[in-house]
């Protein structure tokens, strides 16, 4: 792995640990599902007319349609929303951990479901790393956290699992910014039916408010997806993945440090643990 590969995984674990904190500040300031809606159809539009500076074609074979309506509902509809949803009560820190154990369920489903072979130090950092979400999740339940936010992020992981299994080895066809730009525009539609629905629209658009607007916009939502197809296309995927180990740490110290959170020991020592479990899996699927 080269040094510029290096450094572009460290910028992508940092981009997308830090959309969590982003997030926090957004919907305690606007209603999560619209202002969903509104980043996701921003972001696809600008998605798409890179895409077409780019020369690639917005045309989509059925295997990639397949992909983008999946991951367009099951990553932006159901992942993002939800999560979104439940950091109106649960703390960035928090949601981001659950999220960063998705490395865990992916190789815990295709373990279990598909009958995956895992070697022993994959199924070490599985154990390791369920331990340490169970740790996070009592302790934070025990201090008053409500279950069914946390239900909520979790059930986002699985939809996001269920995506990442569904259309693994799914070809680009080389025009990968196409794909992103559509699933976006997909993640909007799919969020703007229960927004209107359950929501009305209210935003305090304070300084601070536009900016973590469009620093989740750009930053995590456009660079770092653009970011992460440059990584894989450049050392693979599975050694890519292998940057998700940082994303429990960063989540959490970028949220402490911006937004002030506290974490108690308990805390500390589960982050550490689920940090070791994906980086175990990650090695694992490596050495295989």
């Amino acid at each position: 792995m080269d040094v510029r590969a290096i450094l572009g995984g460290l910028a992508f674990a940092f981009m997308w640990s830090s959309a969590f904190t982003s997030a926090r500040v957004l919907v305690t300031h606007a209603p999560p599902l619209s202002v969903s809606a509104i980043r996701f159809l921003i972001a696809g539009a600008i998605v798409l007319g890179l895409a077409r500076l780019a020369g690639q074609s917005l045309r989509l074979t059925p295997q990639q349609w397949r992909l983008t309506i999946v991951f367009g509902i099951c990553q932006n509809a159901l992942y993002l929303g939800l999560n979104f949803v439940a950091m109106q009560w649960v703390e960035a820190s928090l949601a981001s951990i659950i999220a960063a154990s998705l490395p865990l369920w992916v190789g815990l489903t295709g373990w279990l479901i598909w009958s995956e072979g895992v070697p022993p130090l994959g199924i070490a950092g599985l154990i390791a790393g369920i331990i340490g979400v169970a740790m996070i999740m009592g302790t934070r339940i025990s201090d008053g956290v409500d279950p069914l936010c946390g239900a909520l992020c979790f059930i986002g992981s699985l939809a996001l699992t269920f995506a990442t299994l569904a259309v693994r080895g799914a070809s680009s066809g080389g025009n990968l910014l196409t794909v992103v730009g559509f699933q976006m525009l997909i993640g909007s539609a799919a969020l703007c039916i229960p927004a209107l629905v359950f929501e009305t629209w209210h935003v305090d658009w304070s300084p601070v408010v536009v900016v973590a607007f469009l620093y989740t916009v750009f930053v995590p939502g456009i660079l770092a997806t653009i970011l992460w197809f440059w990584l894989v296309r450049r050392i693979g995927a599975t050694r890519a993945a292998t940057f998700h180990f940082l994303n429990p740490f960063l989540g959490v110290a970028i949220a402490a440090l911006l937004l002030g959170e506290k974490l108690g020991p308990l805390d500390v020592v589960g982050v550490i643990v689920i940090t070791l479990g994906i980086l175990g899996v990650q090695l694992s699927k490596i050495r295989a």
